[in-house]
């Protein structure tokens, strides 16, 4: 497994290097929310001794509803991460949809994400990856719902063959059957690592209900809120390299996917068990 760095913030992922924290919000209401969720979340990662990348969306595209709250849009978005980043001095993590959009997200974003629906738009991951290597980044490519663990290895060949360097962690985050559930096997981890990437684990959208949110009939995304931390600490057993998790101070008023969200509150109790989790893990393996 390779081991990537984000050199201007002494961040590195993979092998046997500290369990990296990819964490924020949903997606970006506004600047004060971001700004208390970048706080807490650092000052507990500090706490704690485990790298921080703060994590917001500006657009959620994938959306069940037309009418399903997006973000405040590329332009307004990036300006409120380039706050957050300065602010606050830490790296960020944030998503795309359009291949136009590479090159200023990558402007700003240390970390910069492929959706899962996305990760097979050939296009699009060149594009991204091109313009992420050269604003010295990493990619973080979430696996699609759809695919094998394995199937992975034709994302990561893409990449290399574009850009001629490693530089993509890969993401699991569950594999959808229908039904309006996604079932996450924990092999799947080591598989990835395989191919030679860090893996991380989104806990978040793992235990999404796509489509089945009873309070909008089905118009939004439901989801299993305490299922996040069993997901998560499964995972960090199972050899993940990294965690993805979204906050909220008020998860059941978030504007998107607030029932897969933990409280902001909570962040500091899941942080430590995964970090012992982890410590445990290196230690026996």
């Amino acid at each position: 497994m390779a081991v990537l760095n984000l050199n201007r913030w002494d961040i590195a992922i993979g092998d046997d290097r500290p369990l990296v924290v990819i964490a924020g919000l949903n997606v970006l209401e506004d600047l004060e929310l971001a700004r208390d969720a970048a706080r807490h979340l650092k000052a507990v990662t500090a706490e704690l001794g485990l790298p921080y990348v703060f994590k917001a969306s500006f657009d959620k595209a994938n959306r069940s509803s037309i009418h399903s709250y997006r973000g405040p849009g590329m332009e307004k978005g990036l300006e409120v991460l380039r706050v957050i980043k300065a602010e606050f001095d830490v790296p960020i993590c944030t998503d795309l949809h359009e291949i136009y959009q590479a090159e200023p997200v990558a402007a700003v974003a240390d970390l910069v994400q492929i959706p899962a629906f996305l990760c097979r738009q050939t296009d699009l991951v060149v594009a991204t990856a091109r313009a992420t290597k050269a604003a010295g980044g990493l990619l973080h490519v979430k696996k699609g719902q759809f695919l094998a663990p394995w199937d992975c290895r034709n994302i990561l060949d893409k990449i290399k063959e574009a850009v001629e360097v490693d530089m993509t962690i890969l993401c699991e985050r569950g594999v959808s059957f229908g039904y309006n559930n996604l079932t996450v096997d924990m092999l799947a981890i080591q598989e990835m690592q395989d191919l030679g990437a860090p893996v991380t684990i989104d806990a978040t959208h793992a235990v999404q209900l796509p489509g089945a949110n009873p309070k909008s009939n089905g118009a939004s995304t439901g989801g299993r809120r305490v299922g996040v931390p069993i997901i998560a600490k499964a995972a960090v057993a199972a050899g993940a390299n990294g965690v993805f998790l979204e906050f909220h101070h008020d998860p059941d008023k978030a504007l998107c996917d607030g029932p897969s969200c933990l409280p902001l509150a909570g962040a500091r109790d899941l942080l430590a068990t995964l970090k012992a989790v982890h410590a445990a893990v290196r230690q026996t393996g």
